[in-house]
């Protein structure tokens, strides 16, 4: 089955177990590296995962350990390598969720926390183990944690371990598990000191790359259309009238432009205010809590101002100008259809702007449809696409 075709967690060949646990989670439709990490993961290959935190990648490694790995074996089964104490918690806390109805059980071991407890816990038989590199080495040379029957071992944030200095560790950790395991390893950066331990310890591996902006872009419908700069306004308003908005964030290249049409659309009666780089902290403040609380329907914003902007429930993006850098459209489409919901973003591509718009239609895997926005003259009701 190829994995372009999947769409959701119930096309995977898994067990109800492990689709119980995941849907648990809220969990329906797939984020690119779950669709591309788990068939490879499931069929046994060792895999390279070019991926930031945020893209899902837990799950990735989480679903194939659920359904590989023997809850009836009290031995250490599954490895996961993490840089620091947090990311031990968080990485633990999700493939406990996901195993839930599995049976394993899972220990995360970290430094700064008292050893007894996670040495008592061991003894009692964990099947995964989630660590920091030092304490895993402490348990090994305490003789309390056995890694010779681990069938998988996941090296996640590789660069990150590795600009900490870990490697020396890692390579110990590693020499203590069976040759036949299979391996996966995740990084934001693939640079040579992460592709030499690739070269040293997978064996032909899948190589899987996405980024972080691509992960929303699964769940979202895409549409452009082509208009007369001097239309964009009238298309705008168009549009903003035949669909129906929960929130929606208009993007704009510059300030003046965001400034500018967020009076034009208050002149018009409609719930906007415009938010840039030229707000201070408390006037961002306001304007956000007013959206994030369905005061304000329309944000225009610029790509500076919508840095970091994690707000529930926006259902429509709308690309007022097209950005001039492709990444740009991904994070600001991003924005929507987060955790898996529906969205739709929506680019006004005036004439001149069409070979920026080409260039990102190029770079992403999904279909953006183009749409026809009636013109001024054209008195028929244009069909509602949205």
């Amino acid at each position: 089955m190829s994995n372009m075709k999947m769409q959701s967690f119930r096309d995977l060949p898994i067990s109800m177990e492990v689709l119980k646990g995941v849907e648990e989670l809220g969990f329906k439709s797939l984020f690119p590296i779950q669709a591309q990490a788990i068939v490879p993961l499931l069929e046994g290959k060792d895999v390279i995962g070019k991926a930031q935190t945020g893209t899902g990648k837990t799950a990735a490694c989480g679903v194939p350990m659920g359904e590989k790995l023997n809850p009836e074996i009290r031995k250490v089964q599954g490895l996961v390598l993490v840089p620091t104490r947090e990311l031990a918690v968080q990485v633990a806390d999700n493939l406990k969720r996901f195993a839930k109805y599995t049976g394993l059980r899972v220990l995360p071991v970290y430094g700064g926390a008292p050893i007894g407890r996670q040495i008592r816990e061991l003894t009692a038989g964990a099947q995964i183990v989630v660590g920091t590199p030092g304490r895993i080495i402490d348990l090994l040379e305490r003789r309390v944690l056995d890694l010779s029957s681990v069938k998988m071992v996941v090296l996640d944030e590789a660069d990150r371990m590795l600009d900490m200095g870990f490697i020396d560790d890692i390579k110990y950790i590693l020499g203590k598990t069976p040759r036949d395991k299979q391996t996966c390893l995740f990084s934001a950066t693939i640079d040579e000191a992460v592709m030499s331990v690739c070269d040293r310890y997978l064996r032909k591996p899948e190589k899987i790359l996405v980024s972080k902006d691509e992960i929303a872009l699964t769940q979202m419908k895409q549409y452009y259309a082509i208009v007369n700069q001097q239309g964009k306004f009238e298309a705008l308003c168009k549009i903003l009238c035949e669909n129906h908005m929960g929130k929606a964030i208009i993007f704009c290249r510059t300030r003046h432009g965001a400034s500018k049409l967020s009076e034009q659309l208050s002149r018009k009666g409609y719930r906007a205010q415009a938010l840039h780089a030229g707000f201070t902290q408390s006037q961002r403040d306001f304007v956000i809590n007013d959206f994030r609380r369905g005061k304000l329907r329309l944000l225009v914003a610029t790509d500076v101002a919508a840095r970091g902007l994690d707000i529930e429930g926006i259902t429509h993006i709308i690309n007022y100008d097209v950005p001039l850098d492709a990444p740009v459209y991904f994070h600001r489409v991003g924005r929507t259809a987060r955790k898996g919901e529906e969205g739709t973003a929506i680019t006004l591509v005036s004439y001149g702007e069409i070979s920026d718009f080409d260039r990102i239609k190029a770079l992403t895997k999904t279909k953006i449809e183009e749409i026809k926005t009636a013109t001024v003259t054209d008195d028929s009701p244009i069909q509602s696409f949205f």
